[in-house]
């Protein structure tokens, strides 16, 4: 069965070309009640009175957030401000941004895809997601019976053999495009030819696709698709590749230089009191420990595992792990194989925040110790922290490695910059 296939959008109605910069929105999860309100105030159209209703989130009590949210899902097609595409497309989306001083672009190919379980091995998620409540998404999805944002996949084209498909739709005008708080600029194209389409559902669906953001979207759909099979099958109905078997994602390859994977650093806070002279004592057991500038930079590709580190009073030191210990040795966890191991991210886990800190990805109360920042200058604040540690990136080779190894890393291993905009595409599942 094919995994990727077109899909007919919901889309704002709008003029070829527009611009929706005030309809558009930050993924759900990262949007605030202030950011919420100043979104709405600036259009009460905008995506996210869909992603994030009014209403209390007990589904039990009238005026709740689904209800609300099916409401004006129905409201928006009924008075025309949503309305469904002409044909089925596969999309193309292209965002552009200044990163480091130079302009970067990542494109993706937007399509309906197969669900699959990740035991079959063909849908791969790459790390562990913080636990949080999947109800409410869950319960959004079943009131709306829509897929409102994208889950972002990876697949692997070294060749580039689909900067072609991606070039040659690009060489039209755009559907419409939006430009994010961050200066981001969107741009989505339509791809409506059958021989196009199948040429990127072949290219784009030959190997195993690696969730790089969006797992907990992911985990719903599937949970969703379930219970509509059993409604199905309750009713003696079998619909053939009903839209609930699909999830929206946008597909970016993932041997494209131009991705940008970030960090994400990590603050720490001791159990009890913290000593910061047996704190750097012990970190010397594994690391070698060098002074670090006041405004320190993390050397590109170093050969070793090495981190900044700088504790509440200001001292801060560069921790390379010493070159006679090999991760996939020192670190004893028998269910996990040397390429987990030797990710910068365990290292720290294992090594660092579980022996000193009791930090463990297994232990919930001990995980609220535990705070995750993208900016590393944020970080060496060492706010309402004890330590603060910023490290390199992942690299994609070992994002690779760990999911076709079955195994995930541990959470927050990677930020995939930027986030996708909610809002510029939309997909019902009836």
């Amino acid at each position: 069965m094919p995994l990727v296939r077109p899909f007919r959008a919901h889309l704002y109605a709008c003029e070829p070309g527009a611009d929706l910069s005030r309809v558009v929105a930050p993924p759900y999860d990262v949007i605030g009640p202030d950011q919420r309100r100043t979104l709405l105030e600036g259009d009460p159209a905008n995506v996210v009175a869909l992603e994030l209703p009014d209403g209390p989130l007990d589904p039990a009590v009238p005026g709740n957030r689904y209800e609300n949210g099916r409401a004006t899902w129905q409201d928006w097609h009924a008075r025309g401000v949503l309305v469904e595409d002409a044909s089925p497309a596969i999309y193309v989306l292209e965002q552009s941004w200044i990163h480091e001083g130079a302009a970067v672009r990542r494109r993706a190919f937007v399509a309906a895809v197969r669900l699959h379980p990740f035991s079959d091995g063909v849908i791969l998620p790459h790390e562990r997601t913080l636990p949080k409540a999947l109800a409410d998404r869950l319960e959004l999805t079943r009131a709306t019976a829509a897929n409102l944002s994208q889950v972002f996949g990876l697949f692997s084209d070294p060749a580039g053999d689909t900067d072609a498909l991606f070039d040659a739709a690009m060489s039209t005008a755009p559907l419409f495009h939006a430009t994010d708080a961050d200066g981001v600029a969107s741009r989505v194209w339509a791809i409506r030819d059958d021989a196009t389409m199948t040429a990127v559902a072949t290219a784009v669906g030959e190997n195993p696709v690696f969730i790089a953001d969006g797992h907990h979207r992911y985990t719903i759909s599937l949970a969703y698709r379930d219970e509509r099979r059993a409604a199905a099958e309750a009713a003696d109905e079998t619909p053939v590749d009903p839209a609930y078997d699909f999830v929206m994602m946008a597909l970016v390859n993932m041997d494209d230089p131009d991705l940008v994977v970030l960090p994400t650093h990590r603050l720490a806070r001791a159990g009890g009191d913290f000593d910061a002279s047996a704190f750097w004592t012990a970190l010397a057991t594994h690391f070698d420990l060098t002074t670090a500038p006041a405004d320190p930079i993390l050397p590109d590709n170093p050969e070793r595992t090495t981190f900044i580190v700088r504790t509440a009073d200001g001292t801060t030191r560069f921790a390379s792990l010493k070159a006679d210990i090999d991760p996939a040795v020192a670190i004893a966890i028998a269910d996990h194989g040397a390429d987990w191991k030797r990710l910068d991210v365990a290292v720290l886990q294992e090594l660092v925040l579980r022996p000193f800190f009791g930090i463990s990805a297994d232990d919930l109360v001990s995980l609220e110790r535990l705070s995750f920042v993208k900016d590393a200058r944020q970080a060496l604040r060492v706010e309402n922290a004890d330590v603060a540690f910023v490290l390199a990136p992942t690299r994609m080779e070992q994002l690779r490695a760990v999911a076709l190894a079955g195994e995930t890393m541990p959470q927050k291993s990677t930020y995939f910059y930027p986030k996708l905009l909610s809002g510029l595409l939309l997909r019902s599942l009836d």
